[in-house]
């Protein structure tokens, strides 16, 4: 039983499936005999408005409801997508995303075929978020190679990861965190700095230099009001901060008075200096950093935790063979209320009355989390086998 379970699960075609078509049939069928769905048609409208130097931030219920927050840069990203009929752009713009973090998490520095076992954790999220057609995949690719340009020593193209992701959704900002780890530290802040520019300037080329300029104004200004609306929403809020507000009944808790707490917690990671070029020490902080980006971020919704099974499946891939009852038990933990909460694997009564409304499908995450800091404060780096040599 063991051994065929072993079989199924570094199956690369049946773990190809998954990722590859799972999502996409599902998105081509629901798009048989509707019309193209409503976050697409956001996307598509950011290249839209920014070539018809139309706001990117006020509703234009004509095409959509909701609003765009998404900076300009995005326009350039969506361009090749909306410039196509919505049914082939859509089924495009999925597995686009699919497509570039299957290449991000297949160069991971992990075990022989490891990647295999991140992708087949991050399945049912990416399905998730394909469902919501998000960019969220590709944001969490951009910070995995963010680390891994870094890492072979690539700075100038690190940099280019981290801007890009910057100039989109801001999550990108966090790469700046594998800064540590460069051995050409002015070389990265050189090349930060010119694709920072060249990603400022580039939008101009299909609008004008006044709008771009006006609209980086509109988009400071809409991030500060969504953060806001955040704490209040029903859809969003799924943080450590919206968790709180609601178990401990305080629906005007200061999101500051955590965070800062859990900046304080994330730094003591970096006191370990000696480790800094230690592969399996890097790979706890890029867990690390793709979990806390969601799990204290009051923008986070359901399709966003792609980012954070991320991390998750990077720590447990990263772990010392054989793993603990408490890892294992972490990671089923993770799996069941963080991935399949929302799948009908629980009644619906559990979903709507607790998991939701207390915002508990950030839990494992925080205790994972939480676990990844102990790790990167205590284990003995140096005496670990290398990752790169096959341990299964």
């Amino acid at each position: 039983m063991k051994q065929t379970l072993t079989k199924l699960i570094y199956n690369k075609p049946f773990v190809f499936t998954l990722w590859f078509v799972l999502g996409p049939a599902l998105v081509v069928k629901g798009l048989l005999g509707h019309h193209a769905p409503n976050n697409y048609l956001i996307f598509k409208h950011v290249f839209l408005n920014v070539i018809a130097q139309h706001s990117l931030y006020v509703p234009q219920p004509a095409y959509y409801f909701d609003r765009n927050h998404y900076g300009p840069v995005f326009s350039l990203i969506i361009a090749p997508f909306a410039l196509l009929p919505d049914g082939i752009g859509v089924l495009l713009w999925v597995v686009f995303n699919a497509f570039v973090l299957f290449k991000a998490i297949q160069l991971l520095p992990v075990a022989k075929n490891g990647y295999i076992i991140i992708l087949l954790l991050c399945a049912n999220d990416l399905t998730g978020s394909s469902l919501y057609f998000q960019f969220n995949p590709v944001i969490t690719a951009l910070i995995i190679l963010s680390f891994y340009f870094i890492k072979k020593e690539m700075d100038f193209w690190a940099a280019l990861m981290i801007a890009l992701g910057t100039f989109t959704k801001l999550y990108g900002i966090v790469g700046l965190a594998f800064f540590f780890f460069s051995d050409h530290k002015l070389k990265f802040i050189a090349s930060f700095i010119f694709w920072s520019v060249v990603l400022f300037i580039l939008p101009m080329a299909i609008s004008s230099p006044a709008f771009i300029i006006k609209t980086y104004q509109e988009w400071y200004a809409d991030l500060l009001a969504k953060n806001t609306e955040n704490m209040g929403s029903n859809l969003q809020d799924i943080c450590v901060m919206g968790m709180i507000r609601r178990l401990f009944n305080q629906p005007h808790l200061k999101n500051m008075l955590i965070i800062a707490p859990a900046l304080l917690l994330f730094g003591l990671s970096y006191l370990r200096i000696k480790y800094y070029r230690v592969t399996r020490y890097q790979l706890l902080i890029l867990a690390s950093v793709l979990i806390f980006t969601v799990i204290f971020s009051s923008s986070a919704e359901a399709p966003t935790f792609i980012i954070a099974v991320a991390g998750v499946s990077i720590w447990f891939m990263n772990l010392n063979r054989p793993v603990t009852v408490l890892e294992i038990s972490l990671l089923i933990f993770a799996i069941l209320i963080t991935s399949f909460s929302s799948s009908g694997l629980f009644p619906p009564s559990v979903e709507h009355n607790y998991i939701q409304p207390y915002r508990l499908k950030v839990l494992p995450c925080l205790l994972i989390w939480l676990k990844i800091i102990y790790e990167t404060l205590t284990r003995d780096f140096m005496k670990e086998k290398p990752l790169e040599e096959p341990h299964y």
